[in-house]
Parts: C-alpha cells; structure tokens; sequence
C-alpha cells in the first residue's frame, strides 16, 4: 500500500499538485487519470522520488519516503518495477539480456538463476523462444510484455505503470491492461498506472483517481465512475465515445 498524504508540488512558483491525499490499495490496480497537464505524471514521479514534493508526505507500507536517507531510497526502489511509456528496452541487448539487466544491478545472482528468472517471467507474460532477439525484431505488443517481463523481474512490491497503452491497437492495449490486472492479483502488488485512457479504466480501474489542474477532483471505482456528478470529470471521460456508448445501454 502507498498513501500519499497532502502533497504539494511547485515549479518555479507554479503549483502543479495542491494538497492531494490518496491511499493506492495492495492487490488492486490503481489509476490515475486526467488531461495532459492535469498533473498525473508530476504525481507518479513525485511518488517515486523523481521530483521532491514541498509539502506532504508519501507512505511506502508506513514508511516515509520523503524522510529517508538516500541509501534507504535506494534500498525501497529495489522493490519497485516500473513500466515506462515506450517500453525504454535497450535495443543492443537482447530480450534475455534486457530482463536480466535489473538483476545484474541489484543481486547477486548466478547466472544460471537470472535466466531461469528471466524464462519465468517470459512465460508469465506469454512471451517463450524469444531470448535471443532484439527489440527492433518484436512488434510493439511484444515490447510492452517485455518490459512488463522486466518490470517483475525482481517480485516487486510496488509496480508503476506510465501510459502502458500508449501506440499500442485496441486489441494488444486490452492485452496489456489484462496482463497487468492479472500480475497485480496474482503476486498481491500495488500497482499505480497513469492513463488517459478511458477503455482501460473500464476495463481494469479497481481503484480511480481524477486530477483537474493538480487538484484531485473525483476518487472511485470504474463501477462508479460513469454516474459521478464532477462536471470536469464527465467532460473527460464522454469525451470518449466508448464511454457514451455505456451509459447510453444503461438508459
């Protein structure tokens, strides 16, 4: 569990978040979603340490991270995964070598185990036979569940997912969202993902949150979500026809 605890953030006088709390559930995928500029990605940054917040305080499990010494930071990141927009594979490694990479870092692995490790997590995403090619070989679904694959690498507590649906087709992004889901339940993670899309809130958004102009204006579940009286939050999400297509079959 992550509780985040009246933060603020400011750049250059400009304030970005404003006095935001949230507690992001173990075991449950969590999103957070808003317009570009709404402040979801300054959110997720701040939480896991890329920004420092002005104010606030942000709870990994009870412990403090803005109060930690930076070898305690450094020891809290080992168990977080993180699944960047683009994938971020480094295309002169191989798939193998780039699932080991995290392992390489930050254990003492023989190698023997890193890639029985890395075949495990390979299978888990349905990815097998694959090691020994290069990311410029694979199709961009195939990314994501490489990356994915090295996300969970090291049984990560916390996983942080930064618009994983981002240039994927509906049909690979309702891949990806499931896979996530069924990480996240399977191995009891609290994962966060920033989206602004609004067919992965329906289909995975056990926990949501919606920023406006850094505030946090609406906070539910997907079941709830599309009967909520926030104007800013109904201008966002029946911006996209997919959710007008759903309350329209509810009339």
């Amino acid at each position: 569990m992550i509780v985040v605890e009246n933060i603020f953030k400011s750049f250059d006088g400009t304030p970005i978040l404003e006095d935001i709390s949230v507690t992001f559930e173990k075991g449950k995928t969590n999103l957070i979603i808003g317009r570009s500029g709404s402040g979801k990605t300054v959110l997720m940054k701040s939480i896991i340490g890329l920004h420092d917040i002005n104010e606030g305080k942000i709870l990994y499990d009870d412990r403090d991270f803005v109060t930690m010494t930076q070898k305690e930071k450094q020891d809290l990141r080992k168990e977080m995964g993180m699944l960047f927009q683009g994938s971020a594979l480094f295309d002169s490694l191989t798939v193998e070598e780039n699932i080991i990479f995290p392992l390489n870092m930050f254990t003492k692995l023989s190698q023997e185990e890193k890639t029985e490790r890395a075949n495990f997590c390979l299978k888990r995403v349905n990815l097998e036979n694959v090691n020994h090619l290069y990311p410029a070989e694979l199709s961009g679904g195939m990314k994501k569940r490489v990356a994915i694959a090295r996300a969970i690498v090291q049984n990560p507590k916390y996983l942080f997912c930064d618009e994983p649906n981002s240039g994927l087709d509906p049909k690979t992004a309702i891949v990806i969202d499931n896979l996530i889901s069924e990480i996240t339940h399977e191995f009891d993670i609290t994962t966060i993902v920033n989206t602004h899309d609004m067919n992965s809130v329906m289909e995975i958004g056990e926990k949501v949150i919606f920023l406006h102009n850094g505030l946090k204006c609406w906070e539910g579940s997907n079941n709830e979500i599309l009967h909520s009286d926030d104007q800013y939050l109904n201008d966002f999400i029946f911006a996209s026809n997919f959710a007008k297509k759903i309350r329209d079959m509810e009339k």
